[in-house]
C-alpha cells in the first residue's frame, strides 16, 4: 500500500491506465509514481530499458502498482507506435499521454551546429509529436473519449531564453501544439493542455545545464520570488489533477508553476551572460564529463 501523499483523493485515478515518457528518471518517475499511488496503471518509457526495468521495480516497491517499462525513442514513430501496440496489449485501453522526454544542454547560440538543434528539437517537438499523433489517432479512429494529452514545456517557451535556444524553439513548438490540438481535438473527447515548470532540479538533467561550480554561482533559487526551487510532489500533484477526470473541463491551459520566477525575470538561463567568453570549453568540457558518467 502507498504512503505517498497527495493532494488527490487515493482512489482519483483508479482505473485509468497512463503513458509517461521520459519516465525512468527525474519529474517522469516522480510522476509516475503519485499516478499509481492514486490507483493508476502506468507506462514509463524511455530509451534505456536497464533503467527502465529499475524505475519499475522501485515503483512498484514503493506503491504497489502495476507498472510497464517499454523501451522506446520517441523521435523514432514506428517505435512509438509499438509502445502504443505494448500497451494495449497489456492493459486493454490508454487514457492518459504525458509528454514528458526532454533533452536540453547550455550554450551559446554561436557555437551550435545546426545538428546541435536537430537533437533537440527531435527529441522535445518531434518526440511529443509523434506520441501525440500515434495515441490521437487511435482514439479517434476508435471512437474513444474521455482521453487527455499533458505537455511538459516552460516558461522560456512564450518568452525565449540566450543560452537554451534549440530547447526554446522546440518547447514552443510544443506550446503551440498544446493549444491547437485542444480546439481541433476537443470534438473528439481529447483535452489538451500543459504543464510549465520553473527550476525543478534533477540529479542528471541541471548537472548538465549548469556543472561544476555553475550550480552555486547560478542559484536558481535566488530568481525565485518564493526564495527556493520547486519539489518533485509539487509538480506531480498538478499533472495528476490535469490528467483526471477532476479537471474534464480544463483544456488548452498552461499551468505555469515556477513560484513566480518568470515574472521576476524572464528566461532561465538569460543570466549566463555573465559567463565570461573564455569559460566556455571548460564548461563544455564539463558537460560532456557528465553525460559520460
Amino acid at each position: 500500500m502507498s504512503t505517498i501523499e497527495s493532494m488527490m483523493r487515493p482512489d482519483a485515478l483508479k482505473g485509468r491506465v497512463i503513458v509517461v515518457t521520459g519516465g525512468g528518471t527525474g519529474l517522469g518517475l516522480s510522476m509516475a509514481r503519485t499516478f499509481l499511488a492514486l490507483g493508476a496503471q502506468v507506462v514509463i518509457t524511455s530509451r534505456k530499458q536497464d533503467v527502465l526495468d529499475g524505475a519499475a521495480a522501485e515503483l512498484t516497491r514503493e506503491t504497489g502498482g502495476e507498472v510497464l517499462a517499454v523501451a522506446c525513442d520517441v523521435r523514432k514513430y514506428l517505435e512509438v507506435e509499438q509502445l502504443l501496440e505494448r500497451t494495449l496489449h497489456r492493459f486493454g485501453r490508454v487514457d492518459a499521454l504525458v509528454n514528458n522526454a526532454a533533452g536540453n544542454f547550455i550554450s551559446p547560440t554561436e557555437r551550435l551546429s545546426s545538428k546541435a538543434f536537430e537533437v533537440i528539437i527531435d527529441i522535445v517537438l518531434m518526440g511529443t509529436v509523434n506520441c501525440t499523433l500515434a495515441f490521437g489517432k487511435h482514439w479517434i479512429a476508435n471512437g474513444e473519449r474521455d482521453k487527455a494529452v499533458l505537455n511538459i514545456t516552460t516558461t522560456y517557451a512564450w518568452t525565449g531564453s540566450g543560452y537554451v535556444v534549440p530547447s526554446a524553439c522546440a518547447k514552443a513548438g510544443v506550446l503551440a501544439l498544446t493549444r491547437s490540438l485542444a480546439v481541433e481535438w476537443a470534438r473528439h473527447g481529447i483535452r489538451s493542455n500543459a504543464i510549465a515548470p520553473g527550476p525543478f532540479p534533477t540529479k542528471g538533467a541541471w548537472s548538465r545545464l549548469l556543472p561544476g561550480e555553475m550550480m552555486e554561482r547560478f542559484d536558481l533559487a535566488k530568481r525565485v520570488p518564493l526564495g527556493r526551487v520547486g519539489e518533485h510532489r509539487e509538480l506531480a500533484d498538478l499533472a495528476a489533477y490535469l490528467v483526471s477526470p477532476w479537471s474534464g473541463y480544463v483544456n488548452g491551459e498552461v499551468v505555469t508553476i515556477d513560484g513566480g520566477e518568470w515574472l521576476k525575470g524572464a528566461g532561465q538561463f538569460s543570466q549566463l551572460d555573465q559567463v565570461e567568453p573564455g569559460m566556455w570549453d571548460a564548461i563544455e568540457q564539463m558537460v560532456r564529463g557528465v553525460r559520460g558518467s
